[in-house]
């Protein structure tokens, strides 16, 4: 086996808001490079969803090796803190062969989980998951603020106070542990063995949204109705409560016709291209590109390699 021990390995990340186009810039530099692409979005782990979280398509999967794309399935409860783990033991392996490995997607947590690592917190059970979920859909958004307030006001100032998802695991940790959530997180970022570039995709907000509305658009020509069909009765799964599928789930339970769901499906990734982007502008290490821009993100990586290595 040949090893690359004695040279500084190096993680590329390609990070961006849904529907930038990381791929295509990701399947260039790994070519460049002869190395694997980790995936580090946090649907596409799932092999039965395939057309609505625009996972690599076969073609894309043959010219280069991927990593976490259709490795779990919806059943599966995988959660960052597992995702940190596993990913790290891979690029362990990786590594004594390659100098250079790669990591693409746009799971904010996914990524900081790899990059920083993450506090170990409890597992969920389905009891309390269902518990407080229930709450949520009989009670309300306004409801679980006051409970979160009540409970961990740290980390009610400072959270999204109006994501739901993060006041719900929230409040299930206070439930499982007795304890405030904030009290459980240290916030120390973990230091790594090998050396992190972070590349950063992103266009003016119109042109964003134009690829966010066309990619829901050819989503749907590829059939994402007739792939979520027979996912209709797990809906209740928490991999499943994600853009594209619920919406998908609405207009199969009769709560609103196919058009609507198609434009809250697109609402609904702006809004979340635009909260991916409030979280990776917080990081200072990132270094911007517009993706069209292919020839000087290629050479700034290669020069940004060569100096690391």
């Amino acid at each position: 086996m040949t090893t690359t021990q004695n040279k500084q390995q190096t993680l590329v990340v390609i990070l961006g808001p849904t529907g930038v186009g990381k791929t295509a810039i990701s399947l260039k530099i790994a070519k460049l490079f002869s190395c694997p692409i980790i995936s580090s979005d946090s649907r596409q782990f799932y092999r039965e969803l395939k057309i609505g979280t625009a996972a690599p398509t076969e073609n894309e999967l043959k010219e280069q090796t991927h990593y976490f794309i259709g490795s779990h399935s919806i059943h599966d409860n995988y959660n960052a803190g597992q995702y940190e783990a596993d990913a790290l033991a891979l690029l362990q392996e990786v590594f004594q062969q390659k100098n250079v490995a790669l990591l693409v997607g746009g799971s904010m947590m996914y990524i900081d989980a790899l990059c920083k690592g993450i506090d170990e917190m409890p597992t969920v059970d389905e009891k309390t998951r269902n518990f407080w979920k229930n709450i949520y859909e009989q009670k309300g958004l306004e409801y679980i603020q006051n409970e979160l307030l009540m409970r961990d006001p740290v980390h009610f100032a400072e959270i999204d106070i109006k994501n739901h998802k993060r006041i719900l695991h929230a409040l299930e940790i206070c439930s499982i542990t007795g304890k405030p959530y904030s009290d459980i997180r240290t916030g120390i970022i973990k230091t790594r063995p090998f050396k992190i570039l972070k590349i950063g995709l992103n266009r003016p907000r119109n042109e964003l949204y134009d690829n966010i509305n066309k990619r829901v658009e050819a989503m749907m020509t590829a059939g994402l109705l007739d792939e979520a069909i027979p996912l209709f009765s797990f809906r209740n799964l928490n991999s499943l409560n994600t853009v594209g599928y619920k919406e998908i789930f609405s207009y199969l339970s009769g709560g609103c016709s196919l058009e609507s769901a198609i434009g809250m499906i697109q609402q609904n990734s702006r809004r979340y291209a635009k909260r991916q982007l409030t979280w990776f502008n917080r990081d200072t290490d990132i270094h911007w590109f517009h993706p069209d821009d292919e020839n000087e993100i290629l050479n700034f990586v290669t020069q940004q390699v060569a100096h690391k290595l």
